[in-house]
């Protein structure tokens, strides 16, 4: 499990294939919200669904821990600002995300960022060649590649060091990929009993129950 960082930064619609499977175009710029400590939790714990969602989903991620204070960085230095990688689920409450008009509250609700361990930067030379899925009760739900972000690891770190100084210990997870049970006919919707696995080659995986 990581160290608790001072800030969550997130990317959404940063995959190819999840823009396609909602039919909205390529975004021009990384679309960013955060998350808040209060979601971290380590592999075997459990998601905890709460009463006020009722439509609680996955999405398989790679983060990004910062190794040294970063503000204005240059995408081609970027990467030599990354401590390592983790497995990352990002956890979300999609009732409450779109009918919030924002993310934050959907996204943020307490045990909805599962993280592995951390990888040395140095142990994934390129971060942007990773097979990533998720796996949900024994069945694969996303199955891609970080080769299929819009915006690179690099590219996010610099766009957003251009506004937020990031500081050691801080994390950013890029994206999920297609395949989330949102846009699923019909939806997959996590449930208490469920089994949800995260794996990213070179990274690892996580396995963490739902309970309720």
């Amino acid at each position: 499990m990581i160290d608790r960082p001072q800030k969550i930064v997130c990317v959404g619609l940063n995959y190819r294939d999840h823009a396609e499977e909602q039919g909205v175009a390529l975004p021009e710029r990384p679309l960013l919200f955060a998350k808040w400590p209060n979601t971290l939790i380590a592999n075997g714990e459990p998601i905890r669904i709460p009463p006020i969602s009722k439509q609680v989903d996955y999405e398989a991620e790679l983060g990004v821990v910062i190794g040294r204070r970063a503000s204005g960085v240059a995408a081609r230095d970027a990467l030599s600002f990354v401590e390592g990688y983790v497995v990352a689920n990002d956890v979300s409450g999609r009732d409450l995300q779109f009918s919030d008009g924002q993310w934050v509250r959907g996204k943020s609700l307490d045990t909805f960022l599962p993280v592995g361990e951390l990888v040395p930067a140095s142990d994934v030379p390129d971060p942007q060649s990773l097979p990533i899925r998720a796996v949900l009760n024994g069945e694969t739900m996303q199955d891609s590649s970080t080769s299929n972000m819009i915006f690179g690891v690099a590219d996010v770190i610099a766009f957003v060091s251009t506004a937020i100084t990031l500081e050691p210990g801080d994390l950013i997870i890029t994206g999920t990929p297609a395949g989330v049970g949102a846009f699923r006919d019909p939806p997959v919707w996590l449930k208490p009993g469920d089994e949800i696995t995260i794996e990213i080659d070179g990274v690892g995986s996580i396995t963490n129950p739902v309970t309720g």
